[in-house]
């Protein structure tokens, strides 16, 4: 009686045992609760304590102590990092990797064509994953698609366009990865078109912050992604009409800020809160960064970024600083368009070029290395601007363009060649045109005294031989009549 109640223990035990290697084997069995509030806080406070490495630069300004794991301030027109908290780490980055899949979709298709929906696309989602209800069959144009990637967030939205633009899910992944490195992405590999969890999906805040600088620079999506709301409407090939809000808090004016030009939310358990957000004033276009946060703090840590970018950096121009490589003093490069005025020379640096310095320092305590490496057209040589090793920006020496014809066609002269500035009292001429009239003039002086000096030579030798002539007939007159006899012979006279 003992033995058979062992025995039945026994195998209930084993039976246990089983079933839980068996929920292990097929990826049912949760190792571990989800975080508690407290410990996601403990968490958040931790990741403050984490060195801000632009804070080591000397005479940097100090940047602000965040909760996120990485954070970046990118500078988008010059490409300068103003903030920069491990910006190389690997991260996970959940729905931010949305505008990889959208730049992908808008460089290689027409807003107009019709993205159809798969069952794969519908369905391979995480249940209860972010998602506009798109049913098996129905399609969009790839407009309405991308609202509802970049506004909802629709993650079986972001599997259609995928399948669409490169014919499935996994081509269109390698397509993700072919443009990251392209753009010169550096710890980035994706996986899928939608930043669902995979252990193999990953970025890092410099590499998402490099993504959104493309993605910005494209009109479209700037204004798509700025969007707060959008209105589905009824369609033949998609029937529901409804209304989908962001949920960028920065865009919807739920936290306001002067300024917002667009984003991009992203959350997974393992990812926390990534947001990526593009702002822009006082001549700067900044795009920050943050990775692996709680919310709200994405946003707020956000403005804290803005704010520190915009109020300790500002925009210098180049070439209106610039003394140590002036071209203006050397006249061996001069060359003109005018005859009365001064010369302008033949290289110059770009009067586009611009840095973004601490405002604290000032362009002479700034470094700078002069490179002649450069296959651009028109571009001679670019010179790149350090302060204590942190990157300023790039100037370019361009050879200068010619300036078009200064004079003007009027009603009463429409030959006219020189045009009178009466604001400046000054006359301009183009040389080109008076150089082409001088030689045309020249050439044909030339001409008429080649032909005229032809024919004085030949009168001259003709006026010769009749004065000769002339003599030795009125030497056969003074002397008579004189006829060899040869002449005459056979003739009767």
């Amino acid at each position: 009686m003992n033995d058979c109640k062992f025995g039945r223990i026994r195998n209930k035990i084993l039976s246990a045992f089983l079933f839980i290697i068996i929920l292990i084997n097929t990826g049912l069995y949760v190792s571990a609760a989800p975080a508690s509030t407290q410990e996601l806080q403990d968490a958040s406070e931790e990741r403050k304590s984490l060195p801000i490495q632009s804070n080591q630069i000397e005479n940097w300004p100090i940047g602000p102590e965040i909760s996120a794991e990485t954070a970046i301030l990118l500078e988008a027109n010059t490409g300068v990092i103003l903030y920069s908290k491990n910006i190389d780490q690997k991260m996970y980055p959940a729905s931010t990797t949305k505008l990889m899949t959208c730049l992908i979709a808008a460089e290689n298709c027409q807003m107009d064509e019709m993205v159809k929906f798969s069952h794969d696309a519908v369905f391979s989602i995480e249940s209860g994953s972010s998602n506009i209800g798109i049913d098996e069959g129905q399609s969009m144009p790839m407009e309405e698609c991308l609202y509802g990637i970049l506004v909802a967030s629709a993650n079986e939205v972001a599997n259609a366009v995928a399948e669409h633009v490169a014919g499935s899910m996994d081509a269109f992944a390698e397509m993700m990865n072919e443009k990251a490195d392209e753009l010169g992405c550096k710890n980035t590999h994706f996986v899928n078109a939608h930043g669902l969890f995979d252990q193999n999906h990953y970025t890092s805040a410099y590499d998402l912050a490099i993504i959104a600088k493309a993605f910005f620079q494209n009109e479209l999506l700037s204004k798509i992604g700025n969007t707060a709301t959008h209105h589905f409407k009824a369609t033949a090939t998609q029937p529901d009409d409804f209304i989908q809000r962001n949920k960028h808090q920065l865009i919807t004016g739920d936290v306001s800020y002067e300024g917002i030009k667009g984003g991009k939310t992203g959350y997974t358990d393992e990812a926390r809160q990534t947001l990526v957000t593009c702002a822009e004033r006082n001549g700067m276009k900044l795009i920050c960064v943050v990775m692996k946060e709680e919310s709200p703090d994405q946003f707020y840590d956000t403005v804290k970024l803005f704010d520190y970018g915009f109020g300790n950096f500002s925009v210098v121009n180049v070439a209106e600083n610039e003394t140590k490589y002036s071209i203006q003093n050397s006249n061996f490069f001069n060359t003109s368009n005018d005859v009365f005025g001064n010369s302008n020379p033949i290289l110059s640096l770009n009067s586009d070029s611009y840095l973004i310095v601490p405002k604290t320092t000032t362009f002479d305590q700034l470094n700078s290395e002069i490179s002649y490496d450069t296959d651009k057209e028109n571009e001679v040589a670019k010179i790149d601007y350090y302060y204590h090793g942190a990157y300023l920006g790039t100037a370019t020496i361009d050879l200068t363009k010619e300036a078009p014809a200064t004079y003007e066609f009027t009603k009463n002269n429409p030959n006219n060649l020189i045009a009178d500035t009466t604001e400046k009292n000054i006359i301009i001429v183009n040389i080109k045109i008076v150089l082409i009239v001088i030689l045309a003039i020249a050439s044909l002086l030339i001409f008429i005294f080649v032909i005229h000096s032809i024919i004085s030579n030949y009168n001259f030798l003709d006026s010769k031989r009749n004065r000769r002539r002339r003599k030795i007939f009125k030497k056969n007159r003074k002397n008579g009549p004189h006829f060899p006899s040869s002449r005459f012979n056979g003739f009767d006279l």
